[in-house]
């Protein structure tokens, strides 16, 4: 679309029902939103001084992780979803053989198409994320030519929302559009973006982030397939709970700890490998719990014994929560919830880094959590955790108080009142 009716369009408010529809907002809304897009359109002229006779716009949210945490990379099961915070990106083609991708902030990254091998020296950068997810589109028989894309995110960086997927997936999602006549699934499309994040930015994580961005809504996820995950969605509608899904920054942040996310799958595989297998969803449950004495001698690790007691248990909490939510029974969901809470914190570790115990931002968030609400709605470490944030379920005649004291502690605009949205990777059209 040219893009003086592109701008033309978002100024009249010709997108307004697919912004609401995108981001589960009403009319008040909207015009935020739209405002957005029109945002990162001059973002991309200014950046590459040019105005392209076609130009196109992406989003993919973030994702909050419901249930299961930790459980993914060892084909265990989760409950996640989508948020109405997002990266969003304004895309033109360029007539060059490289993609220039321009994150707000941020500088420019170049990816020379005929050079898409992995580099050591690109590890931890957003280019190794384009780079990775550009090699495997082209390796499954596409052409990718060169494009320019300015990018915006409201996606909390080290938040535990997952910025670093939603930008694998909007890059994956602009080059389906672009490339692939949309041919590539979401589901395909998050298997991308796990791969550029384990094999060229170097991170062994999950397909949970990049699920949860790709499909969007709430979903429930079986990974003991990682090639044919189970993925579908849970009809439940959270407005109506009688409760609101805050997200509290605790203002840490994820730098320089892939050390410690690491070593939580090290650590649950070694235990695996005790009983001859690769991952923990294939040990049987109650062999170990009768062999745990025999565990802890031979991988001669505590808190290996204690993480994998942790992933045995809310691999089912993840599927009781399903359970409950669709059986309408949202105080037993609130229950699972605060169980798996205690559980991430006292058996998975992952609250605070041990190797940096004076620095407990996520504790005491989750400690004001309890000081405030008690018996009240539920809370947990939110996403990988050692830093980011915190996911409560408040009670709506709370949500002021709350807010109020948490920000209190940790900064105005700490605590996120938030929606879940509908759909993951999408173009505006």
């Amino acid at each position: 679309m040219k893009v003086n009716e592109l701008k033309e369009k978002l100024n009249n408010g010709e997108f307004n029902e697919q912004i609401k529809y995108i981001y589960a907002c009403g009319d008040d809304k909207a015009e935020y939103y739209s405002g957005r897009f029109t945002e990162v359109i001059k973002g991309f002229e200014e950046t590459f001084e040019r105005t392209p006779d076609d130009m196109r716009l992406f989003s993919a949210p973030g994702r909050t992780e419901i249930g299961g945490n930790h459980t993914d990379h060892q084909h265990g099961c989760v409950l996640a979803a989508g948020l109405n915070l997002d990266v969003i990106g304004a895309v033109a083609l360029n007539g060059k053989d490289e993609i220039r991708i321009k994150s707000k902030g941020y500088p420019m990254d170049v990816i020379l198409l005929d050079e898409l091998e992995p580099s050591e020296e690109e590890q931890d950068r957003a280019c190794a994320l384009i780079r990775g997810v550009v090699s495997k589109i082209v390796s499954m028989g596409y052409k990718v030519q060169g494009f320019d894309a300015y990018t915006l995110s409201s996606v909390l960086k080290g938040s535990g929302m997952s910025s670093s997927a939603a930008f694998e997936v909007l890059v994956g999602t602009i080059i389906n559009g672009l490339f692939c006549n949309n041919e590539i699934d979401p589901i395909e499309i998050a298997k991308i973006a796990q791969y550029a994040e384990n094999v060229y930015f170097g991170k062994p994580c999950g397909l949970m982030d990049q699920m949860a961005s790709s499909v969007g809504a709430v979903v429930a996820i079986d990974f003991a397939d990682t090639e044919k995950p189970d993925v579908r969605k849970v009809e439940f509608d959270f407005t109506k709970s009688g409760h609101s899904l805050c997200i509290i920054d605790s203002g840490a942040d994820h730098a320089d700890l892939t050390n410690e996310y690491a070593a939580i799958t090290v650590e649950m595989r070694a235990v695996a490998n005790y009983f001859g297998k690769q991952y923990l969803r294939e040990v049987n449950p109650e062999e170990f719990a009768a062999h745990i004495a025999d565990v802890r001698n031979a991988v001669n690790n505590d808190r290996a014994v204690l993480r994998a007691m942790h992933y045995f248990n809310d691999n089912i909490r993840a599927q009781e929560e399903v359970e409950a939510l669709g059986e309408n029974d949202f105080e037993r969901f609130l229950d699972i919830v605060k169980k798996s809470g205690q559980s991430s914190f006292m058996y998975l570790q992952n609250v605070y880094a041990a190797s940096m115990p004076e620095q407990q931002a996520v504790s005491l968030a989750l400690a004001m959590c309890d000081e405030i609400l008690g018996d009240s709605g539920a809370y947990r470490v939110h996403g990988g955790g050692f830093a980011g944030t915190v996911q409560a379920f408040v009670p709506n005649d709370m949500v002021d108080e709350f807010k109020t004291k948490i920000e209190a502690v940790f900064g105005e605009g700490m605590c996120h009142i938030l929606t879940i949205r509908p759909v993951g990777g999408t173009e505006l059209k």
